[in-house]
């Protein structure tokens, strides 16, 4: 789970660190320039609706995103926040704002951990996907619809703008931020955005073509400080994992 602040803020460089990067040039696609690095609540809309909360306890703790599949049922989020004490009896609101769920609650009915995290809580293993059941005979992205996974297929996001939507626990409405990702180590990426602090675990990290590239967790739970947050970079373990999830 994001951690408090306790950790200085890393160096940006410089050319990131002005905020004035036009996200069509970060992108290399002509859209409106928007500023970088900056977190702002996210606007109520058709591709903000396919991210939730997970729920526990009657509270929101951590996010997930719908992403596609087969089955239609399927959301993604951080390993760490589908496991521990208390993991059952979780359920995913899609949409959720200032305590309404306008799309239902959805239980979740299976979840997918990879053995790397099961087996040693391993930081490159932080990444897991959960089956939510049918309401009404009606699938999750039926009503939402979903966003591709990218995973395990030679494309790395690292080096590329990317948008980070997420639920932090003292907010009733999501925050959005759009930055470009750097490598962390071999197996990792991060973002210099503010204000990601504890529920935004499992928020969902979209490319300019609305794919899931990545999900907050990783390196310390997602990271020791709000500004500074963290993916696995989705390899084949993820595909794997999303292959399991997906079949069934």
């Amino acid at each position: 789970m994001k951690r408090p602040a306790r950790l200085p803020l890393l160096v940006a460089v410089a050319l990131l660190a002005t905020g004035s990067v036009p996200v069509a040039v970060a992108h290399g696609r002509v859209r409106t320039p928007e500023p970088l690095g900056v977190t702002t609540t996210a606007p109520v809309s058709a591709a903000n609706a396919r991210v939730g909360v997970l729920v526990r306890g009657g509270a929101h703790y951590c996010t997930a995103s719908v992403v596609h599949s087969e089955g239609r049922d399927l959301i993604v989020t951080a390993a760490h926040c589908l496991t521990g004490s208390g993991s059952g009896g979780i359920r995913f609101v899609p949409g959720y704002r200032d305590g309404r769920a306008p799309y239902g609650e959805w239980v979740v009915a299976r979840t997918y951990v990879g053995d790397g995290w099961k087996g040693r809580q391993d930081e490159d293993s932080d990444v897991a996907f959960a089956r939510v059941g049918s309401r009404g005979g009606e699938d999750i992205e039926d009503l939402v619809g979903g966003n591709s996974l990218v995973a395990g297929r030679g494309l790395s996001p690292v080096g590329r703008a990317v948008t980070v939507v997420g639920y932090p626990r003292a907010r009733e409405a999501p925050v959005s931020c759009t930055n470009i990702s750097t490598a962390y180590g071999g197996s990792q990426q991060r973002i210099e955005c503010p204000g990601y602090s504890g529920g935004t675990s499992g928020s969902p990290w979209i490319d300019a073509e609305g794919r899931v590239v990545g999900v907050l967790g990783g390196f310390q739970q997602g990271g020791a400080t709000d500004d500074v947050s963290y993916s696995v970079v989705l390899g084949g373990e993820a595909a794997a994992l999303y292959g399991e999830a997906a079949s069934g």
